[in-house]
């Protein structure tokens, strides 16, 4: 095995290897009747999660105490936001507000990438 082949084998936390390429959209995978949810990076300060959704499946409403970034990667769906909808495709991405309530409704299978900042909030 030579040495790309080491650095491109994701580690054993589930987080890509630091300083290789890749390409987002393939991170992963869709799963029949599933949401699927991917560690690009998790620190204390905050993570970056791929997701991928099966044709009927959403995210409930939920409201985090932190301001998430949500980026479309594949496929298109609703993005609610304290009751406001806002249509996204691939490419496009939306801050959702701490403490606002949200939820996402997809159109048939999506992928998208979940950046979540945590700090600059005195809860």
């Amino acid at each position: 095995m030579d040495t790309t082949e080491l650095e491109n084998t994701p580690k054993k936390d589930g987080e890509i290897p630091k300083g290789s390429p890749h390409i987002i959209v393939e991170l992963i995978e869709y799963e029949h009747n599933a949401v699927v949810s991917k560690s690009i990076m998790k620190r204390a300060t905050g993570s970056i999660n791929a997701m991928s959704f099966d044709t009927g499946e959403g995210l409930n409403e939920r409201t985090s105490p932190f301001d998430t970034y949500a980026q479309v990667i594949e496929g298109d769906a609703i993005v609610v936001v304290a009751g406001k909808e806002t249509k996204l495709i691939a490419g496009q991405g939306i801050v959702i507000p701490a403490h606002k309530p949200n939820h996402i409704k997809p159109n048939g299978r999506f992928k998208m990438l979940l950046t979540v900042i945590k700090s600059g909030y005195e809860d």
